[in-house]
């Protein structure tokens, strides 16, 4: 047995010297591309995460939208002060019917559609995830007490619940929507028994005001 016979034999040399050259060059050049996709991740991350600085101010716009919502930090979610609510958001609608009269549908809960949607389910989608809990979010971070927007964006969060409200409504017994209404139930999550947290009791309602429904707020197919 010569020396070009060991060569041939399992585990003799090195197993990228086997690869034809262009095999080695995909090689290479893959994992050059999951490296510098590993650095980008890593960097922009750390940009967020990171204190206000010139790079993160400079580039916000291009960070937030790598951001989210894959990658969105809530620290809410680690000790020491995790999220202790369960909020739920619900919604119902006026409809009318051809002879005129309105009819109230019950509290539809909208979270819970989401929950029994991704319960089970090994890729939800980010809609299912994310869009009704930042909705909401983003209705509560632009309004007060008396519900009153605090600011410009008090008006496009309005718009944004109200629609996908009405989404999630449409069709109900095969009558228009005329009004929506929507509101947040909060639960306090009960404390573990070793904790001297009070917690738990009824939960408690953020109800807002009827909404009158103009026609793009309609899904296309209803309009």
């Amino acid at each position: 047995m010569g020396p070009d016979d060991e060569r041939d034999e399992p585990g003799g040399g090195a197993g990228l010297t086997r690869l034809s050259l262009p095999a080695r060059v995909a090689v290479a050049a893959g994992a050059a591309v999951v490296t510098v996709a590993a650095a980008v991740h890593m960097g922009m991350v750390f940009l967020h995460v990171a204190p206000s600085n010139t790079v993160s101010k400079q580039h916000a716009q291009a960070i937030g939208d790598y951001i989210y919502p894959e990658f969105e930090q809530n620290w809410k979610f680690f000790a020491p002060n995790p999220l202790q609510q369960n909020v739920a958001v619900q919604a119902r609608a006026e409809l009318k019917g051809p002879d005129g009269r309105t009819t109230l549908t019950r509290w539809t809960d909208l979270s819970a559609q989401d929950g029994a949607a991704i319960h089970h389910n090994l890729l939800p989608s980010h809609t299912q995830q994310n869009q009704l809990r930042r909705a909401w979010d983003f209705y509560a971070g632009t309004h007060d007490a008396r519900e009153r927007p605090n600011g410009l964006r008090g008006s496009l969060s309005e718009e944004y619940i109200r629609r996908i409200a009405v989404a999630r409504l449409s069709g109900q017994e095969g009558r228009p929507v005329q009004r929506v209404q929507v509101r947040a139930v909060t639960t306090v999550v009960a404390p573990p028994p070793w904790s001297d947290e009070k917690g738990g009791g009824d939960p408690s309602y953020r109800t807002l005001a009827w909404w009158p429904v103009a026609t793009a707020d309609l899904p296309e197919a209803n309009r």
